[in-house]
C-alpha cells in the first residue's frame, strides 16, 4: 500500500471519528449539561481534519485517477456521519 493512500485512510478515519464525537458527545454536553467548551475543542479538531480530508480526496483523485463523480461522492460523504468509512471501503481497496 502506498504511503499517501495509507495517510488518507488515517485522516479519513480520524475525520469520521471526530465528527461522531462532535455529534454524539460534545453537542449533547453543550445543550443538555451546559458544557460548551467541548464543542470548541472537538469542533476545531474536526474542522482541521475535515479540511485535510477534502485536500486528501482531491489528491486521491489525481493519484488513483478517480472520476469527477467519485470525487463528488467522497466530498458528499465528508458531511455525513460514517461517510468517510464508506469512501474507504468502496474506493480505497
Amino acid at each position: 500500500m502506498n504511503i499517501s493512500i495509507k495517510s488518507f485512510k488515517i485522516i479519513s478515519t480520524l475525520e469520521a471519528i471526530s465528527f461522531l464525537v462532535l455529534l454524539g458527545i460534545a453537542m449533547p454536553l453543550k445543550y443538555i449539561w451546559d458544557m460548551p467548551e467541548y464543542v470548541s475543542a472537538v469542533g476545531m479538531a474536526h474542522g482541521i481534519l475535515f479540511m485535510m480530508y477534502l485536500v486528501g480526496a482531491w489528491y486521491m483523485k489525481e493519484k488513483l485517477n478517480w472520476t469527477w463523480r467519485v470525487l463528488c461522492i467522497s466530498f458528499a460523504c465528508a458531511v455525513l456521519p460514517f461517510g468517510p468509512f464508506y469512501v474507504e471501503r468502496k474506493y480505497l481497496r
